[in-house]
């Protein structure tokens, strides 16, 4: 195999199947970066059998040439030491090159390493996900979907089944829902005319997964086609292959936690609700849960304040636009609510409440389709 690349778009390859790549799998070729050379261009591929990722490298791109000097080959490199190499090369190009014993020679100027490879068929063969049931998403909607849920979802790995976002399809949309059972983060987008027959059953994609997916996929890629089978979701773009397994077990039914109506509603500015509860955790750190205390005040003022005993107190106050029903105290995480008002991405939100007791509604005024839900915290 014998190549001569571009460094930039060899290192951002790598970069993105390095996201798969763990030196604790059990099976020790995965602990390698494969790489494959064809006519066609260059394809890299790491797993750790739980993520597999595939990114190619096209000779040329919109008549720029990224490749030369192909000869056709593949080898296993140890991704422990090729990305540190690849980066540190002095020049722009690199040449790369393998012998029949396994060695790699990797050039760049006067710089020369040689490592140790592999031989490429003891890789295991990542599956080719051929089915009907697949949709495909503008990237930057897939991201703000991710963004919008994939905080809520548990780290705790006592309910494996909380560590991923809960995704579906019905009625034409596409349902995504992250909870910890402690908050409740969920987005929906209506899906294109021609995708809209489409119903798989909900599946369950862990949150790592989604968010090394976030990390990779850039905003100027036009669509990402989304297939999924039985245990496995496939996301495909033009040059990237992302497979990851999914979670086993049913996931709650989640519907049924969010109140039907409410008995306090507070319309107010996003920005200065999250820089009031911001200022008010400051003090609330060293207690376990960050907690802060909100309550309805005359003239629509609503009153952030927290209290730690061996720090000290705060209180802030910030007008809402308006505040309808009955007045109303409650606590609740400023870590949560922050995280939820961060996700709204919109300028005003109304929040609204049904007893200090009970779980609270974020949305964005203008937008159903947004929602976050937080359970308060008792603390009298």
């Amino acid at each position: 195999m014998k190549f001569v690349i571009q460094r930039d778009q060899l290192m951002e390859s790598v970069q993105h199947v390095m996201k798969a790549i763990s030196s604790r799998t059990a099976i020790p070729i995965l602990t390698g970066l494969k790489i494959e050379a064809k006519e066609t261009g260059i394809k890299l591929t790491g797993s750790d059998s739980d993520i597999s990722i595939e990114s190619f490298i096209p000779t040329e791109d919109n008549g720029i040439v990224n490749i030369e000097q192909i000869e056709a080959g593949s080898i296993i490199v140890q991704a422990k030491y090729f990305p540190d190499i690849i980066r540190k090369l002095p020049q722009k190009t690199v040449e790369i090159i393998t012998d029949n014993h396994l060695n790699v020679t990797i050039r760049s100027g006067n710089a020369e390493f040689h490592l140790n490879g592999q031989d490429a068929d003891e890789y295991p063969q990542l599956p080719q996900l051929h089915t009907d049931e697949s949709f495909e998403l503008p990237t930057d909607l897939l991201k703000d979907l991710i963004k919008q849920t994939v905080f809520a979802v548990s780290t705790v790995e006592t309910r494996p089944i909380l560590t991923g976002v809960n995704m579906k399809v019905e009625e034409g949309y596409l349902n995504f829902v992250a909870t910890d059972s402690h908050r409740l983060a969920s987005r929906r987008i209506p899906l294109e005319s021609q995708t809209a027959s489409i119903t798989f059953p909900s599946v369950v994609v862990p949150g790592k997964s989604l968010t090394e997916l976030n990390k990779i996929l850039e905003e100027d890629q036009e669509s990402v086609e989304v297939s999924v089978t039985e245990n496995q979701i496939l996301f495909r773009t033009k040059n990237l292959y992302f497979l990851s397994r999914l979670l086993d077990g049913k996931y709650p039914e989640t519907s049924r936690l969010i109140p039907e109506q409410s008995k306090t509603i507070v319309y107010g500015q996003t920005k200065e609700l999250l820089q009031s509860i911001d200022r008010a955790s400051l003090l609330a750190k060293e207690s376990k849960n960050n907690v802060v205390r909100l309550q309805t005040k005359e003239n629509t003022v609503l009153e952030i304040s927290s209290n730690s005993p061996e720090v000290g107190k705060v209180v802030d106050e910030v007008t809402a636009d308006s505040i309808e029903g009955e007045d109303l105290k409650i606590s609740f995480s400023a870590k949560y609510m922050m995280d939820a008002l961060k996700a709204i991405e919109n300028d005003h939100v109304k929040i609204e409440f049904t007893g200090a007791m009970r779980p609270f509604i974020i949305r964005p005024i203008d937008n159903d389709q947004i929602l976050q839900l937080i359970l308060p915290v008792r603390t009298y």
